[in-house]
C-alpha cells in the first residue's frame, strides 16, 4: 500500500480508501465486516461512509452503513487503526426523514454528528464532510451551471463556526466538502482565512476516465489551496471494470439494479470504455488497472475511494496501487479523452 497525509494534518491515510455505500443494501453486515477486515489486512486504513448510506437512499436503510461499521469497531476493537470519514446530508435531495431541518446550521450539524457517533460506536470522527451544497448548483459532476430560483443565503461563516465548535469538543478532527464547485470551495477558503476558522482540507467529487470535469477549475483550486481530492466513482459504477463490454447480462450490477443512476450508461460511455480497454490491452494492463492507476497518479488526488460487492473485486482494486502509468500510456489516454471528452456528466 502507498500512504500520504490528509492535507494540512499529520493524519496518515492509505492512497486507497474503502467506500461503504453498498453496506446494508447490496452487502449484508457479515459481508461488510469481511470487506473491512480484508481492506485493513491489505493496508487500507481509510474508510468513507455517510449518514444517508446505504444507497440509493431509502428511509428503511438510513444509517444502516454507519451501524454496520460501528458493530465492526465494537467486534474488532480496531477503531484506532482506522481513519474514519463520514458525511452530513443536506437539503434538496428528498431526504426529509433524516431530520426536521436539513440545512447546515449549528443545531443540525450537532445533531447529525451525535447521531453518527452513536451509530458508529465511537467518540470521534477523523474527517467530517458536507455531502453536497445547501444551495442549488451543478453538483455530482454535472457540467453546466443553470441559474434557478434558490432561497439559499450565504451562511459559510456560520457553518465553519459550527464545525469549529464540534472540533473544539473533540467530536470531529478535520472537515471537508463533497460534490462542491470551484466557487463553493473558494468561499469556504475565503471565510476560513478571513475569520481564522477551520479549513476544508478535502473535497470528495466524482473523478474517472469517463468524467474528468474536476480538472476544469477545481484541480487548480486544490493545487493552490492545498486541498486533497477524494475521488469517488473512479470506475464509473463498474463501467471501467470492463464487465459491461463482455455481453453478459449482469443483473446484480449497480447500473442495472438502479437505472436511475444512468449517467454512465450511454453510447458515448460504452464507446469510450472500449477505447480505454484497447489502450489497457496495448500496454498489458486490465481496464481496471488503467483506470485506477490514472486516478492515483494525479497530483491533486489524496485518495481514491473504491467500492466493491465482493472480496474478489476488492482485491483487484487494491492491487492496482502497484501500477505505474508511463508517459506513453498517459498520452494514449489523452487521445481517447480528446476524441470523446467526459462522456459521463
Amino acid at each position: 500500500m502507498k500512504y500520504t497525509t490528509l492535507p494540512n494534518t499529520d493524519i496518515k491515510v492509505s492512497k486507497i480508501c474503502l467506500g461503504t455505500m453498498t453496506f446494508g443494501q447490496q452487502n449484508t453486515e457479515a459481508e461488510a465486516h469481511d470487506q473491512l477486515d480484508f481492506a485493513l489486512q491489505h493496508g487500507v486504513n481509510f474508510i468513507d461512509t455517510a449518514e444517508m448510506y446505504s444507497t440509493p437512499a431509502r428511509v428503511e436503510t438510513y444509517g444502516a452503513t454507519e451501524k454496520m461499521i460501528g458493530n465492526w469497531f465494537k467486534k474488532s476493537g480496531k477503531r484506532d487503526a482506522v481513519v474514519l470519514a463520514t458525511k452530513i446530508g443536506g437539503p434538496n435531495r428528498g431526504l426529509e426523514y433524516m431530520r426536521d431541518d436539513l440545512h447546515f446550521n449549528t443545531k443540525s450539524l450537532a445533531l447529525s454528528v451525535d447521531k453518527s457517533l452513536q451509530r458508529l460506536q465511537t467518540d470521534y470522527i477523523d474527517l467530517y464532510q458536507l455531502h453536497w451544497p445547501e444551495r442549488k448548483s451543478n453538483m455530482f459532476g454535472q457540467r453546466g451551471f443553470k441559474m434557478q430560483e434558490d432561497a439559499w443565503q450565504d451562511n459559510i461563516q456560520d457553518v465553519l463556526e459550527a464545525l469549529q465548535e464540534l472540533i473544539r469538543q473533540g467530536k470531529i478532527k478535520t472537515i471537508g466538502v463533497s460534490n462542491e464547485t470551484p466557487w463553493g470551495l473558494m468561499r469556504f477558503m475565503e471565510e476560513s482565512r478571513k475569520h481564522q476558522l477551520p479549513k476544508m482540507i478535502t473535497i470528495q467529487n466524482p473523478y474517472s476516465l469517463l468524467n474528468r470535469t474536476f480538472e476544469v477549475g477545481l484541480s487548480e483550486v486544490c493545487h493552490r489551496e492545498n486541498v486533497g481530492l477524494l475521488a469517488y466513482s473512479p470506475l464509473a459504477f463498474g463501467v471501467l471494470s470492463g464487465k459491461f463490454l463482455t455481453g453478459a447480462a449482469l443483473p446484480k450490477a449497480r447500473i442495472n439494479l438502479f437505472p436511475q443512476f444512468s449517467r454512465y450508461n450511454s453510447e458515448n460511455t460504452r464507446e469510450a470504455s472500449k477505447r480505454y480497454r484497447q489502450v489497457a490491452q496495448d500496454f498489458g494492463l486490465t481496464l481496471t488497472e488503467l483506470s485506477l492507476a490514472f486516478i492515483a497518479q494525479q497530483p491533486f488526488v489524496t485518495s481514491t475511494i473504491i467500492g466493491a460487492t465482493n472480496l474478489e473485486q476488492l482485491q483487484e482494486n487494491i492491487n492496482t496501487i502497484k501500477v505505474e502509468l508511463t508517459p506513453a500510456m498517459l498520452q494514449a489516454i489523452e487521445e481517447v479523452q480528446n476524441s470523446i471528452p467526459d462522456p459521463a456528466p
